[in-house]
């Protein structure tokens, strides 16, 4: 990974420090003291000096296992199964992994596709079943075992172990920023929906793909992207940021080696599946080709508009319309997500100066989420490592992160709700949640792209001169294309065309 440090400077000398370059860290630490001063940053010190044992990035791993800790306890009141008297809902502990555990099959001992269908990509299913089959045979073994819970555990220690390693990425990544990790780290979201599902599979893939790009290996990084996205999709769409920075810095060689390697990844994971088990397979497909607007997304957020607006209740609102007419929503959601990645593009082609990929990368994500038809709880997770990586400034970041949580209190009033037919909340709350967490993530989207338009005001760009996850990008000019494509031109009164 190119740092491109400038000669005679030690990388020592150039760590961030948030209480400093921060405008809110530097706001509250006015509280204790003001920003650090140059003897505890050890600015003037020489390289090797420093030999304290709790370094930023030590202290950064460790809150990360705190964080992960603390979500266990969290969720710990559902570990033995026993969900009586709606306790997951009631103690906020309700995780997929325990759930499914039953209703895959996996308590049984079936194999995922081979002997029942499951609702997640291949590498995810693979997954549950190289975890949940070895328990299944140990209770066999010893029916004293709770087998749920042995199963849960081992799936939150290898979930937590993969959360750690992102962690470890993002520091490997921003080494002369290594307190950005801590908004992963410190991050609420992560102490409510760690092991809510099976989303940090993908999330570690992912970092350690962008961390292969950034190392300048774009094979192995369109592997470790291709897996990524076998387990859940939205990786994948980190391939097209890649493209179109390296189409403006003429390296479209390295982004294709990416392209290909992933497809072929990708392929290669599902093929046995799919050709062994074709309707098996297929069911994730099916369920996402089927499935009606979820909760708490932009269209949840419309029908609820069209109930208040709507006055002749035999009349379909136009969200309740495409709610009853799904191939029509599947193909409206993805036409505007369609728009926002070329939107995307062409931002990222006419931008003053080339963008990170970080910032692209986190633009199309969260693009995928606002007009998605489902937006579930820990969905979260996987804006947190390009948020961190994109725009590592706490106030926004904190601004979303509560109403985040808002937003999963709210959820589960709506579950428990639904449970005992006796609303905990009126559906105004749960949609006004919904509406912070989407608004938010929106805010974080503009200030990404204020920051393309304006370099300067990039905070990544004030420690590093270009772009640290690029890769081979890193350093390199635009192409000549770019260059002339980008510049205007005015007519002069002879009717020549001047390029300005």
């Amino acid at each position: 990974m190119s740092t491109q440090s400038t000669p005679g400077i030690d990388e020592a000398e150039t760590i961030d420090h948030p209480s400093r370059s921060d405008g809110f860290v530097r706001g509250i630490s006015a509280a204790i003291g003001g920003p650090l001063g140059d003897h505890a940053t050890a600015l003037n010190r020489p390289a090797g000096r420093e030999r304290r044992f709790w370094t930023a990035v030590r202290i950064v791993l460790a809150l990360t296992c705190l964080t992960l800790a603390l979500h266990w306890v969290q969720k710990s009141p559902c570990q033995d199964g026993a969900w009586q008297n709606n306790v997951q809902y009631t103690r906020f502990c309700y995780t997929d992994v325990l759930a499914l555990y039953y209703a895959e099959g996996l308590n049984e001992g079936k194999v995922p596709y081979r002997d029942h269908p499951v609702e997640y990509p291949v590498l995810t299913g693979y997954f549950m079943g190289a975890l949940g089959l070895p328990v299944h045979a140990i209770g066999e073994g010893d029916p004293s075992i709770n087998q749920g819970q042995w199963f849960y555990n081992l799936n939150a220690l290898v979930l937590g172990a993969l959360a750690v390693a992102t962690v470890a990425v993002i520091l490997a990544l921003r080494r002369r920023r290594p307190w950005d990790a801590a908004l992963f780290a410190l991050a609420p979201a992560l102490v409510l929906t760690a092991t809510v599902n099976w989303d940090l599979l993908a999330i570690g893939l992912a970092a350690f793909g962008l961390l292969a790009w950034a190392r300048k290996r774009p094979a192995l990084a369109g592997v470790l992207l291709g897996l990524a996205g076998a387990a859940k999709l939205w990786p994948l769409f980190l391939l097209g940021p890649i493209l179109i920075l390296a189409l403006r810095a003429d390296r479209v060689r390295a982004a294709l080696t990416a392209i290909g390697t992933a497809i072929v990844a990708v392929v290669l994971v599902n093929l046995p599946a799919a050709r062994a088990y074709p309707e098996n397979w297929d069911r994730f497909f099916e369920l996402n080709t089927t499935r009606p607007i979820d909760w708490g997304t932009l269209w949840y957020i419309g029908r609820y508009l069209d109930g208040k607006v709507g006055n002749d209740p035999a009349k379909l609102g136009p969200f309740e319309w495409l709610n009853a007419n799904i191939p029509t929503l599947n193909t409206l959601s993805y036409a505007l997500f369609g728009l926002a990645c070329l939107g995307v593009a062409v931002l990222a082609l006419r931008a003053p100066r080339r963008p990170r990929l970080a910032q692209l990368g986190f633009l199309v994500v969260a693009a995928f989420l606002i007009f998605s038809k489902v937006w579930s709880q820990q969905f979260v997770l996987w804006l947190l490592p390009l948020v961190v990586l994109a725009r590592p400034k706490w106030g926004a970041f904190l601004a979303w992160q509560i109403a985040e949580v808002c937003y999963f209190v709210a959820f589960y009033g709506e579950l428990l709700g639904a449970a005992t037919s006796r609303p905990v909340f009126p559906e105004g709350v749960f949609v006004l949640a919904s509406t912070l967490r989407l608004a938010t993530v929106v805010v974080l989207c503009g200030f990404v792209v204020r920051e393309i338009l304006h370099p300067e005001q990039d905070a990544v760009r004030a420690t590093y001169p270009d772009d640290p996850d690029g890769g081979v990008l890193d350093g390199a000019p635009d192409a000549p294309w770019i260059d002339r494509w980008r510049r205007p031109t005015r007519t002069e009164p002879s009717g020549e065309l001047i390029t300005t």
